[in-house]
């Protein structure tokens, strides 16, 4: 008799299939699996407090330090600040317009889009997966440092405040965008445009934390006849 026989089968964790764009349909329950490993999975999901809490830390530490130690008089750190707010958000539009919207013409492109993106749009209120982990927030914080401390020399401290400040305010108006319903005023209008990217036309509404550049390039949604 095989003593093994009874042995509960073990069954790996089926991952999400990777989908086209043009064949992911939004689910407002549930969340993808990326990995079958436990611990890589675990490291795709994050609270937003914990990216929120790390950039706004860095903006505020880089605009202290360099005003501390008269590396910035306090005008030019403003508008140093102001640039790098600027530099964010032209950023967040071209990574999402080209990079994370990637055409996704061979096996490859589709997974690298679908884990990058095409989750989000699958799983729009998946709120652990508005943000990326920790252990990458500090990567990209401290890899931003050292480009904008090398390329700015000083004035780089001014320029990482307001990109990671940017930063910061694109993923607390993305989260609420997606968790909270929409007010009752003007901030609507962010709503309304990130919901006619999510769920009327994906090659519109690139920007989140600002339509400037949705206005510049012209990828604003057309008009809609009695709104």
């Amino acid at each position: 008799m095989n003593p093994t026989s009874d042995a509960p089968a073990v069954v790996a964790p089926r991952i999400t299939p990777v989908k086209p764009p043009d064949a992911v349909k939004p689910k407002h329950k549930g969340s993808a699996r990326l990995f079958e490993n436990a611990t890589l999975e675990r490291l795709t999901h994050t609270h937003i407090a914990g990216p929120l809490t790390i950039f706004f830390s860095v903006a505020a530490v880089s605009l202290y330090y360099s005003l501390s130690r008269g590396l910035l008089s306090g005008l030019t750190a403003f508008g140093l600040f102001l640039g790098g707010w600027l530099l964010f958000t032209l950023a967040e539009y071209l990574m999402h317009r080209y990079v994370y919207h990637l055409d996704a013409s061979t096996p490859a492109r589709a997974k690298f889009q679908y884990t990058m993106h095409g989750v989000h749009h699958e799983f729009p209120k998946d709120k652990t997966r508005l943000a990326m982990p920790p252990i990458l927030t500090v990567f990209v914080a401290s890899l931003l440092f050292f480009i904008f401390r090398f390329t700015f020399g000083n004035a780089g401290f001014g320029v990482l405040a307001g990109f990671v400040f940017g930063y910061a305010l694109y993923l607390f108006v993305h989260y609420a965008i997606h968790v909270y319903a929409p007010p009752k005023n003007f901030l609507k209008f962010w709503w309304h445009h990130h919901a006619m990217h999510h769920y009327r036309q994906e090659e519109v509404a690139f920007g989140v934390s600002t339509t400037l550049w949705d206005h510049v390039v012209g990828t604003m949604p057309p008009e809609r006849k009695g709104k």
